[in-house]
């Protein structure tokens, strides 16, 4: 198999798991944003909305691409299990936790998950070792693996977590010196975060990937290895929830929009006191959307 085609068949089937995500109506992303997202080219992200609205799982007119149908078990491509990224195993199994899948306290079976997720028993284990540290899963007492869950009061740890690290890391980007690139990031995030909430009525579904570039920005400053490795499990359940509560989403991510230019504004004027302000009221916000989102998601 070439990389080309693997990277193809790879990009394919997270494509599928957002697919996954949505109900029939809802509209994907923009081509930009999901080339962004899945780190392909416009090129790959247009033949995969081609062979998705050949299958019948999108209908793509222009540029409204629309979910027909929630996609069949066999429609997710064969790859090469020793070409799974840890980065895309990672965002696979986190996809299937948040799902709800399976209960808190419901034992992991590792063979049957390794297929699942195209990857081998080894690179499983391995992985399940490295997520023990979050809480998410743990190991049984006669061997093996069970699943901790994610639950209200994981999600409340998360937030206030969120809140230290990142109210911290605000602190050190104020201190930055003009030249550093975080300003030209800054920047660049300031005019995406304008140009959507210029077109919110029609790309409010683009938000969640917007959100997840701004907050991994903030925290990339941070130079702490248990703070990154924390951020990226943080960066995707957030990046997940804005998927399971559809209940005014165009609203939400409106106001969510105003609170990050607020933040941003702060930032670029170095006052501190006014970003870890705009900073701590977004991150309320956000935690209690996160909460909204999984009692809506434990009752569907």
């Amino acid at each position: 198999m070439a990389r080309t085609d693997e990277r193809f068949r790879a990009t394919f089937n997270a494509v599928l798991d957002e697919c996954s995500a949505l109900k029939p109506g809802d509209l994907l992303a923009s081509e930009l944003a999901l080339a962004a997202q899945f780190d392909v080219s416009r090129t790959v992200i247009r033949s995969i909305l081609e062979r998705l609205d050949m299958i019948g799982v999108v209908q793509w007119r222009g540029r409204q691409k629309a979910l027909m149908r929630t996609p069949r078990p066999d429609e997710w491509l064969t790859v090469n299990a020793s070409q799974v990224s840890p980065e895309e195993l990672e965002r696979q199994f986190l996809y299937w936790i948040l799902r709800f899948d399976v209960p808190p306290g419901t034992p992991l079976n590792v063979a049957e998950l390794a297929r699942q997720f195209r990857v081998s028993v080894h690179g499983l284990q391995e992985f399940l070792a490295s997520l023990s540290r979050f809480g998410l899963v743990k190991r049984r007492p006669k061997n093996g693996w069970e699943l901790v869950g994610f639950t209200s009061d994981f999600a409340i740890e998360l937030s206030d977590f969120r809140m230290m690290i990142e109210l911290n890391a605000i602190s050190q980007l104020i201190a930055l010196p003009d030249g550093h690139q975080i300003w030209h990031r800054i920047e660049e995030l300031d005019e995406a975060h304008r140009a959507l909430a210029v077109a919110i009525d029609e790309r409010f579904h683009d938000f969640s990937l917007l959100d997840e570039r701004f907050h991994l920005a903030i925290g990339s400053i941070t130079r702490n290895r248990f703070v990154a490795e924390f951020q990226k499990v943080i960066s995707l359940i957030f990046h997940y929830h804005y998927q399971w509560d559809k209940k005014d989403e165009r609203e939400r991510n409106a106001a969510a929009i105003d609170e990050h230019l607020r933040l941003i504004a702060a930032l670029k004027s170095r006052d501190e006191t006014a970003a870890l302000a705009a900073a701590r009221d977004h991150l309320r916000t956000s935690k209690q959307t996160l909460l909204s989102s999984l009692r809506i998601h434990a009752l569907s």
